[in-house]
C-alpha cells in the first residue's frame, strides 16, 4: 500500500480512537498512537482544562508520512487555563495540526490554534471586529 494512503488511514484511525477515549485520557492510551512526548503532554494538559475535548476534522492533507488536519477544537472549560479560572463555557476554535508518522506512530507534531477566538468565547477578551 502506498505510504500516503497508510498515513491517511492512520490519522483517521487515530482521531477516531482519540475521540472515543474516555476522559481523562492516559499516557497508556496515547502510547498506542504516538511516541512524541510533547504531543502526549499537550493532550494531557488540554484534557485537564477541557476534559474529553474533541477534534472535528474539516480537511486532511497527506503526503508520504506527513499529514495536516484542519479541524475544530470543541470542549468545555473546566480547569484553570493560564490563570483563567474555569468558566464552564463550551468553546469551539479552529486549529491546524501537522503530524509526522514513522513506524505506525506519531513522532512529531505542530499546532496552530486561534486562541484569540477561544479567549473571546471564554469571555476574558473582547471580541475583535474586522
Amino acid at each position: 500500500m502506498e505510504q500516503t494512503q497508510k498515513t491517511k488511514e492512520f490519522i483517521i484511525r487515530y482521531i477516531d480512537a482519540f475521540s472515543k477515549m474516555p476522559a481523562p485520557r492516559t499516557r497508556e492510551q496515547l502510547a498506542e498512537f504516538m511516541v512524541d512526548n510533547n504531543l502526549v503532554e499537550h493532550i494531557l494538559f488540554f484534557d485537564s482544562v477541557f476534559p474529553g475535548y474533541g477534534l472535528l476534522i474539516d480537511e486532511i492533507t497527506v503526503e508520504d508520512n506527513r499529514a495536516v488536519i484542519l479541524a475544530r477544537f470543541r470542549g468545555r472549560h473546566e480547569g484553570e487555563f493560564n490563570g483563567i479560572a474555569p468558566t464552564f463555557k463550551e468553546i469551539e476554535m479552529p486549529v491546524s495540526v501537522g503530524y509526522q508518522i514513522e513506524n505506525g506512530k506519531i513522532v512529531s507534531h505542530w499546532v496552530i490554534a486561534d486562541q484569540v477566538s477561544m479567549l473571546e468565547q471564554l469571555g476574558v477578551s473582547p471580541a475583535v471586529s474586522a
